[in-house]
Parts: structure tokens; sequence; C-alpha cells
């Protein structure tokens, strides 16, 4: 530790210490809020005087004191490799991977910048419970230590939870809060399930698969090598190319930790000692006013609390703000003598459907404010019982209530009126636009019905279409049209038929493979110059013999299911 870092630490114990006569903060102050540090995370805690601030709020003591003063100078990274406990593994994957990093030296001082918030308190933790601190890198492969990251299977934070597993392990996700990104519910959860991991497989390569892969899928993969008389370690397992990769990447990153200057890494210094306390509030406070009182900046801020969803944080859900310790104390001060409203945002349910233009107007707010703060996107409207963020007026000045904290819930559907839900698949040359004009919707609601931020599309993929409920007729004929493109596009790809066969060279292969006539799909419009319009309708010309219902590659396709 620097002599500088070590004389800044001691004198910020002293000024806690002085602070034992701080006086009550005036009438009117925002006295109601307190502060408290995470007791694990507390490195003051030796101090005798339990009420360093005001009457209204203070720092408590915690366990150990400040024993890391008196210790040896060493930093975090050599606490990690005092504790690797895993059997390491070797083979080219760990070599190829190996490289990789170390050929890679400003993407590992990003993740290892990134880390130093953090990892002080993993290896904490992973010591309490007796596991191995190379689990204090695992972070390095599943987020490159970025809280606030999310995969396209929508798992998310520092350890990565899918929703799912995240609510297993009783991680709540709610309107205002995801602490999946939580830093210390997100890394109690992930250790609690590497240790049942650990349980269930009895070793650590195994489980680590199992964190993923899934324990059900490392199972199988293990009864079928029984089955067959063949080794169930890691190595013998097959699996996905993804996890095939993950444990050499754990053991890529372990090795250049371990021998930082044999890869030609520098890895910068990191203090043993705590990055942060947690300190609460009983009172709603906006996010960017929190990180000022702080005198820190907003991305700091978010850096140490991803979990906030909202520019608000609750104080009736008792939350966990995340502080650099320096830092604590200027947030505890400047909290308890703000005089201004903390919070300028409230919250209203919706007692049944409503458009974001008409509860904008009943509330006497701005349209684009509200889509903007709760992230609805146009085209879309509120279904009952959705709690929306507005901003605070006189009729709703109240901070959001405990029971909303804990089970607020926006749910949108499409503004679309007398429509019907429908589920089509696209096909291999469809983009958003194509099949927006098939179904007579717009590119825009078929992407904000979907969630899309692009225009292109995979075969296959699912899509969700609100059509008018007058355009039925249309919507069957432009699946009828779709059929017959692709079943037109696949025979046109066989060679034994040259795509030609049966009228409009249109054909199916019948149960002995020959090919044979399909049936087709006419749409019979009605004549310009009536002076009713008649509705589209669908006509089959039905062909003689009998036809057999999917390709072959369908067929073949579902046997192996």
């Amino acid at each position: 530790m620097k002599i500088g870092r070590l004389l800044a630490v001691v004198a910020c114990a002293a000024l806690l210490a002085a602070c034992a006569s701080t006086p009550t903060p005036p009438d009117g102050a925002n006295g109601a809020a307190t502060a408290q540090t995470d007791k694990r995370q507390d490195p003051l805690n030796s101090l005798s005087d339990k009420s360093a601030l005001s009457s209204s709020s203070g720092i408590n003591a915690g366990q150990g004191g400040l024993d890391w003063l008196r210790g040896p100078s060493n930093d975090i990274w050599d606490r990690i490799r005092r504790g690797f406990a895993m059997q390491d593994l070797e083979g080219t994957l760990v070599d190829d991977r190996t490289q990789w990093y170390a050929q890679r030296p400003e993407y590992m001082e990003r993740m290892v910048g990134r880390s130093s918030r953090y990892l002080y308190h993993i290896v904490e933790e992973l010591e309490r419970r007796k596991m191995p601190t190379e689990l204090a890198l695992l972070p390095f492969v599943e987020s490159a230590f970025n809280p606030q990251a999310q995969s396209t299977a929508k798992a998310a934070g520092m350890w990565q939870f899918i929703p799912s597993t995240g609510k297993s392990y009783n991680l709540k996700q709610n309107m205002f809060r995801d602490e999946r990104r939580d830093v210390l519910a997100s890394t109690d959860a992930a250790l609690d399930y590497l240790a049942r991991l650990y349980d269930m497989f009895g070793d650590w390569q195994l489980a680590l698969a199992a964190y993923n892969w899934g324990e059900g899928a490392v199972s199988r993969a293990i009864a079928r090598n029984q089955a067959r008389g063949l080794p169930t370690d890691y190595a013998s397992l097959p699996m996905p190319n993804e996890t095939r990769y993950y444990v050499p990447k754990l053991q890529a990153v372990k090795n250049i930790i371990a021998n930082p200057a044999a890869y030609g890494v520098k890895l910068p210094e990191i203090p043993d000692h705590p990055y942060f306390v947690t300190v609460t509030t009983s009172r709603d406070i906006d996010v960017n006013l929190a990180a000022k009182l702080a005198d820190m900046s907003v991305e700091e801020f978010k850096a140490l609390n991803p979990s906030f969803n909202r520019p608000v944080i609750l104080g009736a859900s008792n939350p966990q703000i995340l502080l650099p310790f320096d830092n604590a104390e200027r947030f505890q001060y400047n909290l308890n003598t703000y005089r201004g409203g903390l919070s300028s945002w409230s919250a209203v349910t919706v007692d049944s459907r409503e458009r974001v233009e008409s509860l904008a107007a009943r509330l006497n707010v701005d349209a684009d404010t509200l889509r903007e703060i709760n992230s609805i996107p146009r085209g879309m409207r509120l279904k009952a019982g959705s709690t929306v963020m507005i901003p605070r007026s006189g009729h709703h000045d109240q901070d959001i209530s405990a029971t909303l904290a804990d089970s607020a819930m926006l749910a949108m559907e499409p503004d679309v009126p007398d429509a019907r839900r429908v589920v089509v698949r696209a096909s291999r040359r469809d983009t958003v636009a194509s099949v927006a004009r098939r179904y007579g919707v717009s590119a825009g609601q078929v992407q904000s019905w979907n969630k899309l931020s692009g225009t292109k599309l995979v075969a296959g993929q699912s899509l969700v279409l609100m059509v008018p409920v007058r355009g039925a007729g249309a919507v069957r004929a432009a699946r009828a049209e779709q059929a017959d493109r692709a079943e037109r596009a696949e025979l046109a790809e066989r060679p034994e038929h040259g795509g030609k066969g049966g009228k409009g060279g249109i054909v199916r292969l019948s149960a002995k493979g020959k090919a044979e006539p399909r049936k087709r799909v006419v749409v019979e419009a009605s004549p310009r110059h009536t002076t009713k319009s008649a509705p589209a309708r669908v006509t089959r010309e039905a062909k003689a013999g009998p036809t057999v219902k999917g390709s072959g590659k369908a067929s073949t396709k579902a046997k192996g299911h």
C-alpha cells in the first residue's frame, strides 16, 4: 500500500472520531435520511464511539477493526494467489485463450480497472465461505467485470444471471430494481449457486461447466458417458463450444494473474482493503442528487450502484447504496444538512388500459417525458394495473410507497384498435419491411412489438404482429403466399427436379419420393368497377392425388426431436 494512501485512510479515521460532536442537523434538514456502513465492509470499525455522526444518522462499527492497516503491504493480487485451490487445466484451448488475453493489454487494462471496485469484497466473501479464490476471477470471463453487462440470452450483471435463475436465488427484479446487477446481492447469489453446484458434482471444473451450461445439461452429459463406459471429467464430456472454452478462459486469466511477467502483462496495484461502504436512506432520492451529495460523478456512482433501474432510489425498499469510503462521510453530512427536495419523481397506477397521451393530458405532464422516463416505445399503450413514474406535483408529492417499491409492474400492449395477435415466422429473405408490407402494418410497429433494433431477420424467427381484425382475410392470403414462396425456393434448390413440376412450378413429394402437384392458393379480388367492394375471397384448386404434409427435410427434423 502506498504511504500517501495509508495516511489518507488514517486521516479519514481521525475525522470520523472528531465528528462525534457533530451537532444535530437543524429542523427542516433531511435528518430522517440515515446512513450506515455495511458491517462486512467498514474499514473504520475500530472506533469506540459508534455515534460518529449526528443523533439522527451514524456509522456503525463492524467486524475486523483496522487490522489491515497494521498487516503486510500486499495488494489484492497477492491475496488472490495465496487462495488458489482449484486443479489446473492444461491443453491447447488453455494455451490459446492465455495468448488471446496476453496479446490484448488494453482489454486487460479495462477489465482490471473495473475489477478494482469489487475484488476486495468478492475475495472477502470467498475466504469467509472457504472457497477457492480463482472464483474471484470468474467475472472477467462472464462480463469483463461490467455490472451493467447484458447478454442476448437476457443474462445480466457482473455474474450474468438469467431472469429465472436470479429469481431462484432471491434476486429482486422489478420496475425499480434489478438485483442481478447489485454488487452485494449478485455476489452472494453467485457464490451460493457455485457452492451448490460443487456439492452436486464434487469437482470445480464440472461446477463451472454447470454454471455456464446448466446443471441438468451437465448431469445428462455425465450419464451418457457413464452409459458408454467413458470418463466423466470436464475434458471428456461432449458440450457446446461456449462451455468447452469456458473453463480454459478462467484458467487463462488465472495463469496471467499468477505470473503476469511471464506473459508481458503489468497488473496495476489494487490495495488489499475495502473500496466501498454501504449507506442507506429512508427517503426517496434522485440518483443524480445522491451522486452530487457524495461528490462523485454520476458514472462512478452508477458503477457501484447499477441495480437502480430508474433515476430515483426508493427509501421504502431499504436500499443499499455503495460509496467509496472516502466519500461516505461527505455524503452523510451533506444528506443530513440538505434543505431542498430529495426526489423529483412520484408514481401512479392506472386502473384500465390507457394511452400515454391520454394519461399525460389527465395528469398535466408531458407525454414525451412519460415515454422517456418509463421506457415506453411509441405505438404501445399501458395495460391495466401498470405503474408509471411521473414528475412530482402538488397532487403527487409523496415518496413512493413500500407496496409499489416491491410490486410495481409496467405492462404494455400494442396500441392498435380492434386488432388480433398473430405469430408468424420469417422466411430466409424476409426483412422487417417485407413482413410489414405483407401483413399491412408499419415497419416501426413490427420493430416495436418485437423489440427489434435493426431491420434484418433470421430465417425461422418468430414475430408477434397485431393485425387489424378487418384484415383477417389478408392474413390468410399472406400466409399462403409465404408458404408458396418458401416451398418454391426449397424445390428450386433440388437438382433432381430442377425447380419444375406441376402447374405453376409448385410440386410436393409423395410418400414414395415422386413429385406431385400441390394444392394452390388463389386470391380473387372483386372487380374495381363494383359499387360495393367485396372482401378478398380465398379459394383452393384441389389437385388429384393425396399430398404429404411437410417436406422430407421437415420430417427428418421432427424425427430428430
